[in-house]
């Protein structure tokens, strides 16, 4: 019996085992394929960029390791990204594009003067691909960057940010409209202080200010997001945009709120979160991160942490609510490998929160069977959900269990290590 032999038998025994617990195995395929991952473009280059504006410098971001074979231009790049995507199942992903990835030629283009034009190219790509796009506004790596930047005092700075933050939503509402469908824009700005400060109320005033005029004019065609962050680095005793104030705009204003994993306490839960946003926010945007100590953006796994994020949506029936993206850079190892790697883990995830025996938990927990409860939720563990990830990646014509390996390796000797 070969391998193709053998995961669709091991399949029609989950599925039956599945099938006593009360979960049809089928309808979950249907929607894991369906689940749309917003992928990160920064991986395949380390967060350079295409700018022309030379080596601005500027804080809020930093990716380490120097493994050869990175991205240097935009081919390359969609060349990594059409090679990714023959390693993971999935029929809806997208590509997540900083502002400092346009197509800007031999031009010197400053980022308050970027237009949707820059990013035709990549529009057109899309489309041809059937890869819809989302959006970033880039606040670090500038000369105007320093510790503020929406949050500066300095009004002709702070004006030059809100400028480009216009202007990123103007390319993202051209995006969703080329697209046919809207086009999530990020905002995530490292704004803060490295030491004590007297003046946070003032920073977050100016925040907020800055925000209303960027968000004065509607769009059809977009979709807003703000994100937070704990601390960031060389800013590590004061963040303007903390959770607390974004989740307070939020929901003020109807605003999604962006919720990273590497963003808040080691300690904290961000899956706890998620219901209570729900309730008070339009939708959320996942960042599906692995810190390490810290906010290191390490190549995620599956493990606790992004298992108990996956349950939670599926749990409050949110996955028409959620949009998942993913935020690692891990120049230390393959880069395609720590896509494939990173997109994978999160799908599992997500095909074990949707095989969980919900009908029959909350059922126990209705009637107060917390011994019930507990019992299934540790039977569930064990089922036989890698059977059924198996076949959904032979179902998708992709690399089942570690085949993958060889197929990057293969790809690293044709043409990455030629870099």
């Amino acid at each position: 019996m070969n391998k193709r032999e053998l995961v669709q038998k091991s399949y029609e025994i989950a599925k039956e085992r599945y099938a006593s617990v009360g979960v049809d195995v089928d309808t979950t395929l249907e929607k894991l394929d369906n689940l749309a991952i917003s992928i990160h473009c920064w991986q395949a280059d380390d967060v350079t960029g295409f700018e022309n504006l030379g080596n601005l410098g500027g804080g809020g971001i930093q990716a380490t390791g120097n493994y050869p074979g990175k991205a240097r231009n935009i081919n390359e790049l969609r060349t990594d990204i059409e090679k990714v995507l023959t390693l993971v199942g999935g029929k809806k992903h997208r590509l997540n594009l900083h502002e400092i990835y346009g197509d800007f030629g031999d031009k010197v283009v400053d980022r308050d003067q970027v237009e949707a034009s820059h990013f035709t190219s990549w529009m057109q790509w899309g489309k041809e691909k059937g890869i819809k796009l989302d959006f970033n506004s880039t606040s670090f790596g500038h000369s105007k960057s320093g510790d503020l930047t929406l949050a500066n005092p300095d009004k002709s700075i702070r004006d030059f940010w809100i400028e480009h933050t216009k202007r990123c939503r103007a390319i993202s509402e051209e995006m969703g409209k080329f697209q046919n469908d809207p086009c999530i824009m990020n905002i995530w700005i490292h704004d803060g202080m490295k030491d004590l400060t007297v003046n946070r109320y003032k920073y977050r005033s100016l925040l907020e200010k800055s925000l209303d005029e960027i968000f004065a004019k509607e769009y059809k065609n977009m979709k807003d997001c703000i994100e937070s962050k704990l601390f960031g680095i060389a800013l590590e005793s004061y963040t303007v945009g903390s959770h607390d104030f974004y989740l307070g705009y939020g929901a003020k204003k109807q605003k999604m709120v962006t919720l990273d994993m590497g963003h808040f306490h080691l300690s904290e839960s961000v899956a706890d979160k998620i219901s209570s946003l729900l309730l008070f926010t339009p939708e959320i945007m996942l960042h599906v991160s692995r810190p390490v100590r810290w906010d290191s953006d390490h190549i995620v796994i599956l493990n606790d942490e992004t298992l108990e994020l996956a349950k939670e949506v599926v749990r409050a029936d949110a996955l028409e609510k959620v949009h998942i993206g993913l935020d690692f850079f891990d120049a230390s190892i393959n880069r395609i490998g720590a896509y494939v790697i990173g997109i994978r883990a999160t799908q599992k995830a997500f095909l074990q929160a949707l095989l969980e025996p919900l009908g029959q938990l909350r059922e126990y927990e209705a009637n107060g069977l917390y011994f019930e409860r507990l019992a299934l939720l540790e039977e569930s563990k064990v089922l036989p959900w890698n059977a059924v990830w198996d076949y959904f990646c032979l179902k998708n014509d992709v690399a089942i269990g570690d085949d993958y390996i060889g197929e990057i390796q293969q790809y690293e000797r044709n043409v990455t290590s030629k870099r």
